[in-house]
């Protein structure tokens, strides 16, 4: 057994059922923890308000909690995990860097950047599977090559797991080997990283490992009813562990090897949602090019809508389409969007306003509180049909129907869109229809406090048919 290693947390804020912690604890007679809030990421952001960093900085607090009360603790550094790491590793003295694997490429080019710097040095850098239950090449088609479609991939990945891939790795039993630096270290403030406090604590949306479970105690007294529940974005159908996911204060292990043992159609459902992760994880791995083109390159030559005044609307949620523009007033307001509701909105802005999916992806990728660049570019490019199994692009969602069908009394509506309250369950999804007698009952002049809907629903389905047509015939 060797001396001592650091374990180097990143998107994995738990002190459980965690690969690289396990595998250093059970080789290591002392083991270092640390966490950096890396400036590459963060200088990034444009809003100084970001309730992810409040997020994890409130999840790194009770990691540090949870090590202490196990003899360790959690060396925090601000600034490019890079230079941080490997620099940390010398000054502890460190035989091995133990971490888990990170998919997206600026991460997969930061991890090998650091390893160079490491082996240099002459200290091993091992890195573990911990995030997804498959990687890579694990689910591949009797071809050998990678999966393109999710229906063959989620059986195949269904044919392929046992007990073993969602077995717990006990990190508790060698927990003693945990150790404290050899130096005073703190916490950074929210203020001394850059950020100021976000309305997080009003939301429901609890952090850390802590909140997790909250969260998903809850999820199981209801998970029955997931598959009746999930499209309706007013009723509490979800699990909303999807951040908790994004962060790893929850092991994905543990919630697919729960929904396998639960069964039933509630439990199928939700775990075609996990498996969804290891999907879009994989394609991104394989085919990274999706990051910034289309992951069917012939749709690279759509020829989008330059139209930064309808996009600003769609951003604000003002389109005239009231499911629309509860689900953007809902994004910004709290960081959340219903699932349906992500493709509802993403299809809006692709096929009624015709503009390019990757200006709706980068708003997303900065308002989502679970913004996840494998899952987001996948959901949007499913949705703007440019993307692997995506929707096809002559099925085009009605902002209308859509409403009528997921929300047919308006409570979601009347939530995000208050001027639009005293409305009927009839009026409330195409509030324009009203005459004028009928505005003044409901207390709202269309055009006025509310707008008229900035594109014609009919009419742009034909532009989209058109759009994609000239791309079929070339």
């Amino acid at each position: 057994m060797t001396d001592s290693a650091l374990v180097w947390f990143r998107r994995d804020l738990r002190d459980y059922d965690h690969a690289a912690l396990y595998h250093a604890v059970k080789t290591h007679a002392r083991v270092y923890c640390a966490f950096v809030f890396d400036t590459e990421i963060l200088d990034a952001l444009e809003c100084r308000a970001d309730r992810r960093i409040e997020f994890i900085r409130e999840s790194v607090v009770e990691l540090d909690g949870r090590l202490r009360d196990r003899g360790g603790r959690l060396i925090v550094r601000h600034g490019r995990a890079r230079i941080e790491i490997p620099r940390l590793a010398l000054e502890l003295a460190v035989s091995a860097v133990y971490a888990n694997h990170d998919y997206e490429p600026l991460a997969v080019d930061r991890d090998a950047e650091v390893e160079h710097h490491l082996r240099g040095a002459g200290i091993e850098f091992r890195h573990f599977k911990d995030q997804v239950i498959f990687e890579r090449s694990e689910v591949l088609t009797q071809g050998g090559r990678p999966f393109t479609v999710f229906t063959p991939y989620r059986n195949a990945w269904l044919k392929k797991l046992t007990p073993f891939h969602v077995q717990s790795y006990p990190v508790a039993h060698y927990a003693g080997r945990l150790a404290p630096p050899p130096f005073d270290t703190a916490l950074p403030s929210l203020e001394e990283l850059g950020f100021q406090r976000t309305n997080l604590g009003m939301l429901a949306l609890p952090c850390g490992m802590s909140g997790a479970r909250i969260l998903f105690d809850d999820f199981v007294e209801r998970i029955d009813e997931y598959k009746m529940r999930r499209d309706y974005p007013a009723a509490k159908g979800p699990s909303y562990l999807s951040v908790h996911l994004r962060f790893g204060t929850i092991s994905p292990r543990e919630l697919v090897a729960f929904a396998i043992h639960r069964g039933g159609q509630g439990a199928d459902s939700w775990l075609s949602e996990l498996i969804w992760r290891d999907f879009y994880h994989m394609i991104l791995d394989h085919f990274p090019h999706v990051v910034a083109q289309s992951f069917r390159p012939e749709f690279d030559a759509l020829e989008w809508e330059d139209a930064p005044d309808l996009f600003a609307a769609w951003c604000d949620g003002r389109t005239g389409y009231p499911l629309v523009d509860a689900a953007m007033r809902q994004l910004n307001q709290t960081g959340y969007m219903h699932n349906r509701l992500r493709m509802v909105s993403a299809s809006f802005l692709t096929k009624d306003l015709g503009i390019d999916w990757r200006l709706g992806e980068r708003y997303f990728a900065r308002q989502l509180n679970d913004y996840d660049l494998a899952a987001n570019n996948g959901g949007w490019q499913w949705a703007a049909s440019t993307g692997c199994d995506a929707q096809p692009y002559f099925r085009i969602f009605n902002p209308i129907t859509q409403s009528e069908k997921f929300d047919s009394a308006g409570e979601f509506i009347r939530r995000y869109v208050p001027e639009l309250a005293a409305c009927s369950a009839k009026q409330i999804h195409a509030p324009w229809r009203m005459g004028g007698d009928e505005q003044h009952a409901a207390g709202v002049a269309i055009g006025r406090d509310y707008p008229l809907p900035i594109v014609d629903h009919a009419l742009a389905r034909g532009r989209t048919l058109e759009r994609f047509g000239r791309i079929r015939k070339l």
